[in-house]
């Protein structure tokens, strides 16, 4: 049986340049963070503008554990939106636990080392995938 929805895992060299997702300077700036909510409100402060122009997609995070949940960024031609929950028609989806993306974000998980082992799935554009960090470096 044939899906609607087609997703594909990205190259390693993609989750490579995927895993700072911003997040990871960001949360560099409170050293305390250990919830993904913190990791996510750090991000606002990093986000580019001018490197949005142009660029719409939209990101999703299936974060599980006690700490988790769901969590979107609408990015929209150098303005985004953020929230919790899900998102319609997410360009590209982050699987992983609340704890593992606090890692990342943290520096005190390699992605690739995530990705490598099934901690950390990524369904969506490769292009997309990328972008993400130069919006949130």
């Amino acid at each position: 049986m044939k899906s609607n929805n087609w997703y594909w895992t990205l190259p390693i060299a993609t989750i490579i340049t995927v895993i700072g997702l911003g997040a990871a300077s960001a949360a560099s700036q409170k050293p305390s963070t250990s919830t993904p909510q913190q990791v996510f409100d750090g991000m606002r402060q990093s986000f580019q503008a001018q490197k949005a122009k142009g660029v719409h997609a939209r990101y999703q995070w299936e974060l599980s554990g006690p700490n988790g949940g769901e969590w979107w960024i609408d990015v929209n031609d150098g303005t985004y939106k953020m929230g919790k929950g899900k998102i319609d028609n997410p360009s590209v989806t982050f699987i992983t636990s609340d704890a593992d993306w606090v890692a990342m974000s943290n520096g005190k998980l390699k992605g690739t080392w995530a990705f490598m082992t099934g901690r950390l799935k990524v369904r969506g554009s490769q292009a997309v995938a990328r972008k993400l960090n130069e919006i949130f470096p």
